[in-house]
């Protein structure tokens, strides 16, 4: 047999997705294809000619995802009343206006 499972007494890592992972010694040499891996269902290292970057190498890939920071809350801005809104049609239909009233066709 060529490719021996070697046993931690301390476990290894899950992968991300949460497969329990094998760590494998294949004997052939290194120009051969041969060397340390760890191994899941979904993902493998490369080969390494010492265990310990083999190892160092499936925790790098299967570090948890960074904590997402937090952003303060956007201020917007104050609301002025000598803006005007533009309707372009995109929300609620505004209600029609109403003309001013006054004298004769509208003049004061």
């Amino acid at each position: 047999m060529t490719q021996p499972h070697i046993s931690h007494p301390e476990g290894l890592p899950k992968c991300a997705a949460g497969h329990s992972a094998r760590h494998i010694h294949d004997l052939r040499g290194l120009a051969a294809g041969g060397g340390h891996l760890v191994e899941c269902r979904c993902r493998a290292t490369s080969k390494h000619a010492e265990p310990d970057a083999a190892m160092a190498e499936w925790r790098r890939i299967n570090r948890p995802a960074r904590a997402v920071r937090k952003s303060l809350p956007a201020i917007a801005p104050p609301a002025s009343d000598n803006v005007v809104q533009l309707d372009f049609g995109l929300g609620a239909p505004a209600p029609p206006r109403q003309r001013a009233g006054g004298g004769v066709h509208g003049r004061c």
